[in-house]
Formats: C-alpha cells, structure tokens, sequence
C-alpha cells in the first residue's frame, strides 16, 4: 500500500471514530488522550485539549470518590493484560448533568505504546427506564397486598399491573423500527438457552445474519426507505423461523435467529433455504423492487467446540463465521469449520506456511477495498437510474458486451475489470443535465446539444477527488470521441484514444440504437449493426469493430445481451 493509500486509509478512519455513536477515547498510562471523539465530547461536555490540560481528567469526569476508584481499579485490572473489562459507571459532564455510562476498557498497542482504549455508551435514558418499571411494579404490588382476593377489585388491578409491566418490557425488549426483540433481550435468552443446551445435553445454533451492501440503500433512497427494507426483512424472517425459533434485530442490519434443540446440520438446512427466498423475494413490490443478498455466520453447540459453552462464545464464533462469510464473497452461509479450512489452507497441520495460499489470502484481503468500490459505484449507478431511467439500464446492459470484447482482446482481469466499473459509470455526468433535456423528444438546440456534451467532463469531475477511482476517468471523459478525431471533448484521434474508451464508444452507440429512446423508436440488432459498420475507420477503432461484430452473433445475444 503507497504513503497516500496509507494516509487516505488513516482519514478514513479517523472521520470513522470521530462519527461513531459511542464515545471513544485511546489515553496512555498517564491519562493523556490521543483520541478524543465527538461523541465524547458530546457525553462529558469535554474537548480533548480540555481534558489534556489538567492534571487528572478523571477527578473532574468521576467526582463521586466510589466511581473514581472504580474507573481506577478498572484500568488497573486492564494493565498489562490483553483483555477486556466492562462496567456501569456515573460521570457527571462539565454542565453538571449526571449520567450513566456503560464501558468497555482494554489494553492495546498504539504507535509503539501500551494505551488504554476505552468505549462509552450512554445509558442514562435505559436506567431510567429500567427504574421506573422496577418503582411500577413496587408501587402496584404495595397496592394489592392490601387488598383481599375476594374482592374482585383486587382481580382487575392485578390485570392493569400485568398490562403495564407487559408494556413497559415489550418496550425494553423490542426493536422499535422491526418489531423483533433486540440486543438485550438477546443477550438474556440466548444465556438461558445456553445453559438449558449445557445442562441437557441438546443441541443449539446460532446465525448471525447480515444484509450485502446495505449502506447502497439508505446512501441512494435515506434512511427512512432503509428502516422501511429492514422492517420488511424482519417479517420475512419471522415467517420463516419456528414457534421456537428466536429472532432479533443484533443492531444495524444485522440479525440474529436462535434455533433451540437444532443441530449444525439442520441450521445448514435452514440457513441454505433463507438463502434461497430471501435471494428471490422482492421487498417493496409496488413501487422499487429491490432485491437483497445475504450473508449467514453458523455456530452450533456441541459441535463447533468448547466455545459455544457460553452465550458470548456462541455469538463471538458465529459473527467470526459471518466475517469469513462476507471476507470470502457474501451472499453464503460460512460455518465455524470453513475458518478452519481457510487457516488449514495457509498454515498447514504442520504448522509450514502455504505460500500460495498466503497470497491468494493477501489478494483477498485487498479486495475487501474493491467491494467498498463496487458499494460506492452501485450508488452512483443508482443516482444515475434515479434521474434517467434508461440511462441507468443502457449502462448495466453494456457490461456484458465490453467485458466479452475485452477478454477477445487479452486484456488483464484488473483491465476488463476497470472496463466494467467504467461502463457502469460512463454516463455519470448526465445527473450535470436538466432531465427536461435528457427526456426531450424534439430536436435539441445547439445550446441543449452542448450542454449534452459537457456530460463526459462532469463525469470526470464528479469522480476526481475519489482515489480509487483515478483509473477511470480516461474512460469517462474520452468514450464520446471519434477514431477520425471528429468527437468530443478533446478532439482525440486513432489510438490517442484510450482503449477502453473505445471499446465502451461502440457499445454506447449500439446499445442506444437498440433502445427506445424519447424521440425515436428502437432500431432492430440489424440496422444498429449495420450502423457500426458504416462508422469504422471513421467514428469507430476498425480492429475493435471487427472484435465487436464477433461478440453480437445473435446466437449470444438476448434483447442486447449476452
């Protein structure tokens, strides 16, 4: 990775921490601070160079005596030790307010020192809740002691304490967005499932499930429509799932279903077949039509090991499952073995390290970044579909007939593949042009006609300040010039081309003769090929036509694609 890379990866980061819902700070043995985020600062009322400026920040943070020696003792209890320690806590923030916090403190290595990385969560408002269900039902229990059953007053106020602590544990428990019971009450089921599967030897699995790319949805539509897919999702779910079964929302759009007296294999079964439907359906039918991926994270007990003893191991196994999951192609179920199998495949049982393997691990590793590309060009093919309909679909249905041209031409897998990105994006600038103009069905004017023309350098524009997609922006921007040096924007000639501008320039020009289009009906596979013919040698790369006519036999073709 370059210097660049390197420090782009460490923004990244950086903007990642400073964004997080949940405070975090990273401070050495002395209680000086290296990350301070906003939602630190949010919670005590603190900057980082305020805390840095006195002498214990603690003292100020945990003015109670009890609690500055429990955040103490706490990072003592870390020290020197790799692990974590979690704890309840009351600070009290520079406005004086008092809160509850709930945090998770451990020790890690950070440019060449040990340092304490500390995670804060605000639970004020769930304590809040929490005691006022405990003073309800004091408080109602108080009442009915006192009270005769005979009387049949005592029977109606029983019923009315039973509704309110239903409500108020419904509201503790459930996910409001889904519906389904949330992290907390996972965390208590799963613990008792656990301990009956110990006690009575019964099997028990676990998936943990998470939604591909999910970020595309509320990055294309916002959050509202993603709460919307997500509460869809949930049903689908629940309507999968056994009486028995458990399912809850773990947080984002990850989802966890608990499968009591259900073995690995069955759980494969089970999982296998979510696949499968949640793969076909189609969420929002009336009106987007999308449709999801997923990838699954299985560990069962007693199969997968000591681990799954305990409700944390369990759910730490599966999510373990679910990162090879999705390390390793999204959209399938990985189980704890397959990890195995992958570390078996570099380290051998002989401890004797698979070269081969090690690298094809590396490049996996690397493509972890691609797939956050193909998330960032999704979006953007989304934003094109968003405002022109057939500008969005004419560049999905030309991926097809580039990447065959460009495997006929040799090129490398990292040349077809940027061929690919590229024809996804190729007319990204066209979100530059009013859609009155883009949906005209009168001849343009010259002024329309030039504004048209601007599109190549818009899209260039747009993608220039993103790294990753440098490699693009020839293709973008010289895809509508001529072989006869007669296009536009440049007025490059012959092989001053890029090639794959020129590979995607006739497949631009064939898909949109094939197409209908607002002021014209389609033309049929004939004409638009003999359309192409006619420009080679003067619009079009007379070798890549040659290519070109060899991809479109009609034996390949379907509607335009291959």
């Amino acid at each position: 990775m370059s210097t660049f890379e390197s420090e782009a990866t460490a923004r990244l980061l950086d903007e990642l921490i400073a964004r997080l819902d949940e405070g975090i700070t990273v401070s050495d043995e002395n209680g000086h601070f290296e990350i301070f985020n906003l939602k630190m600062e949010e919670l005590t009322g603190y900057t980082m160079k305020e805390a840095n400026s006195v002498a214990d920040f603690s003292v100020l943070l945990y003015p109670d005596p009890l609690e500055h020696r429990k955040a103490l003792e706490q990072l003592k209890e870390v020290s020197g030790k790799f692990v974590y320690h979690k704890t309840e806590t009351s600070i009290k923030s520079k406005d004086g307010l008092r809160k509850t916090l709930f945090v998770s403190t451990s020790l890690l290595d950070y440019k060449d020192q040990k340092m304490f990385l500390s995670i804060y969560r605000d639970i004020t408002s769930a304590k809040a809740t929490e005691a006022a269900l405990i003073k309800s039902k004091e408080q109602l229990e108080t009442q009915a002691w006192g009270l005769t059953k005979a009387n049949e007053g005592i029977k109606i106020l029983y019923e009315e304490r039973d509704n309110l602590l239903n409500s108020l544990k419904e509201l503790t428990i459930k996910d409001e967005h889904t519906n389904l019971y949330n992290y907390r009450y996972l965390t208590q089921r799963l613990a008792y499932e656990v301990e009956r599967a110990n006690r009575y030897v019964f099997p028990l699995s676990v998936l943990m499930i998470d939604i591909d790319y999910f970020k595309v949805f509320n990055d294309v539509y916002g959050h509202p429509y993603g709460d919307r897919i997500l509460k869809e999702f949930a049903g689908c779910l629940k309507a999968l799932i056994r009486n028995v079964d458990i399912v809850t929302r773990y947080g984002g759009e990850e989802f966890v279903i608990v499968m009591p007296d259900t073995n690995k294999e069955g759980a494969i079964r089970f999982g296998q077949r979510l696949l499968d439907i949640i793969g076909k359906h189609i969420f929002d039918p009336e009106d987007k039509k999308v449709r999801l991926k997923i990838s699954i994270g299985l560990a069962s007990f007693p199969e997968d090991g000591g681990g799954t003893k305990t409700a944390a191991g369990l759910i730490d196994l599966a999510d373990k499952a679910l990162l090879n999951a999705k390390e390793t192609g999204r959209n399938k179920l990985c189980t704890v073995k397959d990890i195995a199998q992958d570390t078996e495949a570099v380290v051998g049982k002989d401890a004797k390290v698979n070269v081969k393997e090690l690298k094809e691990k590396l490049a996996q590793m690397a493509d972890r970044t691609d797939n956050s590309l193909f998330e960032a060009i999704q979006v953007f093919v989304k934003t094109i579909k968003s405002k022109d309909q057939y500008t969005g679909e004419h560049a999905e249905h030309m991926v097809d007939i580039v990447v065959k041209i460009g495997e006929r031409l040799n090129l490398s897998s990292e040349s077809i593949k940027n061929l690919e990105q590229a024809t996804l994006l190729h007319d990204l600038g066209n979100i530059g042009v009013p859609e009155d103009i883009l949906q005209k069905k009168e001849k343009l004017t010259l002024e329309e006609s030039e504004l048209i023309k601007r599109h190549p350098k818009i899209g260039a524009e747009l993608i220039r300040p993103i790294h990753f997609f440098d490699r693009l922006i020839p293709l973008l921007l010289y895809h509508h010039e001529r072989f006869d040096g007669l296009g536009y924007s440049s007025g490059l000639k012959g092989n001053e081309i890029p090639l794959g501008a020129r590979i995607i320039s006739i497949v631009d020009v064939y898909q949109a003769l094939i197409s209908d289009r607002p002021y014209r009906k389609a033309y049929s596979h004939a004409e638009a090929v003999d359309v192409i013919r006619a420009g080679s040698g003067t619009q079009f790369d007379p070798d890549i036509v040659d290519v070109f006519m060899q991809v479109i036999d009609p034996e390949n073709m379907d509607g335009g694609r291959l």
